[in-house]
This record gives C-alpha cells, structure tokens and sequence, in this order.
C-alpha cells in the first residue's frame, strides 16, 4: 500500500497526487461553504476547512475508504464517486477533470519528444512578427522567434539544462521586472505544470523539474502546495520593454495533431499601440 506521504510534494505517483489534491480542495472549504454544520464549535476546529468526516458524509461514502483515499492508498474510485467527491468539493470544470484523471478514468495525453526541430522552428519563423515559441511535453524550449528574442529573452541565454519556461518564469529576474503582472503570469504556467503531471505523474522530466524549482523559488514552492490546477485560459500580459515601453500582448495556445505533446504559444500585438512598439523594435533588430 502506498502511504501518501514522501515525495508527493514534488510529484509522486497517481494515487498520492490524489490524495494531495484532495486534502487541498478540502482545506478550501468551511461547514457553511456546504450548507453543513459543522463538528463541534467553529473556534475549536483545529482542522483547516472540512473535515474528512464531512466530505464522507456529504459524498456517500465511507469515512475510512475517504480516509485511505486521502493518503495515496492504492483503492479504487468508481466514476460516480469521483463525481460526486467533485461536487462535494465544489471544483470547477478544470478541477474536475483533473480529478478524474488522478482516477484513472481517463488516458493520459501520449507523451512524444519533439522529432523535427527544423519543422517547429519554421513553423514559429512563420508566425513573424508576432512573438512565438513551442515547448515541448516538458516545457523545455523546442524553437522561438526572433521577434521572441527581442521582445521578451533570449533562451540561449539560459542554462541548457534550465532553458525551459518554468525555470524562466519563476528565475529570471530580468523577465520579472518587465512583468507588471508577473504573479498572475507565474500562477497560470504553474497551473498547467500541476495539470501536466496530473496526465504523466510517473514522468522523470516533469518530477525533476518540480523538484528543482520547489528547492530554488519560494514562491513555486508556496504556490505548489495550493494545488493549483487549470488549462490554459485566455489572456493578456504586459511587457515593460526598455527600448519602446510597455506591450500589451494576447497569449494563444495551441497543440499540433500530429505532436500534440508540443506546445505552441503564440504572443500577439493586443492593441494597434503594442503592434506599433513591436514593429518598432523589430526594426532596430534589422537595422542593428
């Protein structure tokens, strides 16, 4: 039987993923979130959010089959249990798949290491003027832009062994300063690194990195316990270059049928300002 407790900090196997999940959604919630009243009197929970005996009672299931769940025993889930523990626990439909993917329920994305880098790099070569890059299944970088290089970092720059997007969000200062939203920005790509090792939690790279990352950046490491967990949403983010002043730019994601363990990200002008200053740069870069 698997304890659940170890290196699930820094990944672990499927069940004790589950299990630190769990025990995250639950330390969200209080009694009144339910419509439950609570165990005894609310000053004298010594129990962050629910207790294990309230999500049993509220999902219909056992408290020590609940319990050996939370500690990364391997037992099984049913499809409806797994649904209703979703609901008991208020996740949101991210969430949601999320736990039913530490169930088991679903396959996990086949993981595929990048086969063609002249392809990819063509492919974001294409996209010019528009900042692009693909990643690959373990967010490593496979190829980038020029119009990348100039308007956010020059990969090359990085350590080989760190040239990767989480060790650049969470350890690259230059690139925090530039980010008047850097949390919101770190928060999401941490986010998509929790739901990653969800689908792959037996993969060597991915447990290496949150390894690393925990031990180097306070704030991965905070953020991790949390349990974040969502995809990619739609957004923009701001750029404070120091040659044409701020870009704001919209952020597309997008995965090739034929690889779609690779990632590509494509940056784009958010406003006829941000196209301007990107032309701009651009220029300098050729004129340079």
């Amino acid at each position: 039987m698997v304890s659940g407790k170890g290196n699930h900090g820094a990944g672990g196997s499927r069940q004790q993923q589950l299990g630190e999940f769990l025990r995250a959604q639950r330390g969200k919630l209080q009694p009144g979130d339910v419509g439950l009243l609570p165990y005894g009197e609310a000053s004298r929970r010594r129990t962050p959010g629910l207790r294990r005996e309230e999500v049993a009672e509220l999902s219909g299931v056992g408290l020590t089959w609940y319990t050996w769940l939370e500690q990364g025993r391997d037992v099984t889930a049913s499809r409806q249990v797994i649904d209703a523990l979703a609901r008991t626990l208020r996740l949101d439909a991210d969430q949601h798949r999320h736990l039913r993917f530490l169930a088991g329920f679903t396959e996990p994305e086949e993981q595929r290491r990048d086969g063609d880098h002249a392809r990819m790099q063509r492919l974001v070569d294409a996209m010019l003027p528009n900042a692009a890059t693909v990643y690959d299944a373990a967010f490593d970088y496979l190829a980038w832009n020029s119009a990348y290089v100039r308007l956010r970092h020059d990969p090359l720059e990085m350590p080989a062994a760190r040239r990767n997007l989480l060790w650049m969000m969470f350890t690259d200062n230059d690139n925090r300063l530039r980010m008047p939203r850097w949390e919101l920005a770190a928060r999401a790509v941490l986010s998509q690194l929790r739901d990653a090792m969800g689908r792959r939690p037996d993969d060597p790279r991915l447990t290496a990195l949150v390894a690393g990352l925990r031990a180097e950046s306070l704030e991965f490491k905070q953020w991790w316990s949390e349990y974040p967990v969502h995809r990619f949403r739609p957004a923009t983010i701001l750029v404070n270059h120091p040659e044409v002043g701020q870009v704001e730019l919209e952020l597309f994601q997008s995965r090739p049928v034929d690889d779609p363990g690779l990632l590509l990200v494509v940056q784009i002008p958010a406003t006829e300002l941000a196209a301007t200053r990107l032309s701009a740069l651009l220029r300098t870069a050729e004129t340079g």
